[in-house]
């Protein structure tokens, strides 16, 4: 970067989100390079669980990642905060996730957690530390469009990477105090590269892959020991509502489900939808679990302020979903109904749908899916 460009930049206080991972480690790093006035933060967040005497830690908020990410600023010398976000946590997260479950639901945490505490109760800790900016290690690209006057979030550039699906709920006020300078990147590989050249501790640690509150992976069992309630067993049936064995607890199951059922049906069968109100799993053949269209609420835009009309999208039912043509109707304030070109795997109530352009890569925006019609 010219020294011209340094100068603008110096000055500008930026207050990054420090995992103690190796994705903010190297933003931490970008930033200082193109001469902000870098300050890194690490959100307290979640203590562990007591289970068998021992304290069960979240992968990145364990005292370990604490350790990392300090000797990551101390390395490229710049201030390192811990600040107490446990109880916005607890409240927007954590609730969230148990209750969402226990009305038969499949959350996404991290699109909570990127709502209310990266983005939101971060961003004011920051303003509060005099920054000007917050930053993450998200890889995804901010940009401002000169022509409408709005911030838009657009893919990273290593579309492998591309987290932008769990980041379509920010509002414009964010984006416009946001840095994510890792959407440039080629991918994970060059963000190691460039970590091991700066010889930071963080170079060679896996990728978290799990829940950070719930690292064994056992939802299920966490909500258990979360509520101090047993979950009560009930009828597995088909479309007809006719019995075909008996399920642990709607817990246990999500839409699209087809391992792990303890049941043998002598052919696939797959979690289609979970009634609350009878205790009841529904279970269908294979096939059944295809859908074309979805009821989506809680809508945000980003290239504008509300959907009037009808509007055409390629759009992704959850993270890992292949992206898809669709057309997005609007049917009352904050709701549409999203009919695809054709028939979408296992759309899961509790999980968000994500709109894209249909030529280009920036974010439409996306809503929480509430069912399937």
């Amino acid at each position: 970067m010219s020294a011209f460009l340094k100068n603008i930049m110096a000055g500008k206080k930026v207050v990054i989100g420090m995992s103690g991972g190796v994705d903010s480690s190297v933003a931490a790093a970008l930033l200082k390079d193109k001469g902000y006035d870098v300050v890194g933060l690490t959100m307290r967040l979640w203590d562990g669980e007591m289970r068998d005497g021992c304290l069960s830690e979240g992968t990145c908020c364990s005292l370990s990642a604490v350790e990392d990410a300090r000797y990551v600023c101390y390395k490229l010398g710049i201030e390192h905060h811990v600040m107490d976000f446990r109880a916005d946590f607890e409240k927007y997260v954590i609730d969230y996730f148990v209750d969402e479950y226990k009305n038969g639901r499949t959350p996404n945490p991290c699109i909570a957690c990127n709502k209310f505490l990266k983005f939101d109760a971060m961003l004011k800790k920051a303003e509060l530390l005099g920054a000007d900016y917050v930053a993450t290690g998200h890889y995804a690209k901010i940009e401002f469009d000169e022509k409408s006057g709005r911030y838009l979030l657009k893919c990273a550039e290593a579309l492998g990477k591309d987290q932008t699906y769990a980041l379509y709920s920010l509002t414009q006020e964010q984006l416009s105090k946001t840095l994510m300078p890792l959407g440039e990147l080629g991918g994970k590989e060059e963000t190691r590269k460039i970590a091991e050249e700066r010889d930071l501790v963080t170079a060679k640690k896996p990728d978290s892959m799990e829940i950070c509150f719930v690292p064994d992976n056992d939802y299920a069992g966490f909500i258990e020991r979360r509520t101090g309630e047993e979950t009560i067993p009930g009828d597995f049936v088909d479309e007809n509502g006719n019995v075909l064995g008996k399920h642990k607890g709607i817990i246990h199951y999500t839409v699209g489900q087809r391992k792990g059922l303890g049941v043998t049906f002598g052919k696939p069968m797959f979690v289609l939808k979970i009634d609350v109100e009878k205790n009841q799993v529904v279970l269908g053949e294979k096939g059944t679990e295809f859908s074309s269209e979805l009821m989506a609420e809680k809508l945000n835009f980003i290239p504008f302020d509300c959907l009037d009309e009808p509007i055409r999208v390629i759009a992704k039912v959850r993270y890992s979903a292949k992206p898809a043509l669709a057309t997005v109707i609007p049917v009352e304030e904050n709701k549409a109904r999203v009919i695809f070109d054709e028939p979408q795997r296992a759309i899961t109530p509790g999980q968000a749908v994500v709109f894209y352009e249909t030529q280009g890569d920036h974010v439409v925006g996306g809503g929480i899916i509430t069912g399937e019609k």
